[in-house]
């Protein structure tokens, strides 16, 4: 009598795991680009929380306050906070007041103690994506629209 022994050949084992594989593999790349755009998302939340922050320490505080930006550096700072850098793979733009721009590459929006402000913009671009923060000259009220270039 030949008894054949119950399990799995090495072929089969072998065509499974690239299955797996191949499942892992297209997964993980969707949770990238899905990880990419929350931080990106992130960046933008948090160049808002740092205009709002710096509106209000000028209104708190009964002084003019700024946040200064570098298109070059990819950089922000608001008043006593740590400079922010922005992620390598994002493009900064700013527009403000000229009174405002120190070179080329170094401007600021200047928040007053009744909450206006000089006024303008940022844009912050990420491929075809696009996050642009307006600050109202007379009001200083700051909002964000999300778009595609």
């Amino acid at each position: 009598m030949n008894k054949r022994q119950s399990g799995f050949t090495l072929l089969e084992i072998i065509v499974v795991m690239v299955m797996i594989a191949v499942i892992l593999g297209f997964f993980s790349s969707g949770m990238m680009k899905s990880l990419d755009k929350a931080k990106i998302r992130a960046v933008s939340k948090d160049l808002v929380s740092a205009m709002r922050y710096t509106r209000g320490q000028a209104v708190t505080k009964h002084e003019q306050k700024t946040i200064s930006f570098n298109v070059e550096d990819k950089t922000y700072k608001a008043p006593r906070k740590k400079m922010v850098t922005i992620p390598e793979e994002m493009e900064i733009y700013v527009y403000t007041a000229a009174s405002d721009i120190a070179n080329d590459s170094v401007g600021s929006i200047r928040f007053f103690s009744d909450g206006s402000s000089t006024g303008g913009w940022v844009k912050l671009v990420h491929g075809d994506k696009i996050w642009k923060i307006n600050v109202n000259w007379l009001t200083g009220e700051i909002s964000k629209v999300e778009g595609k270039s």
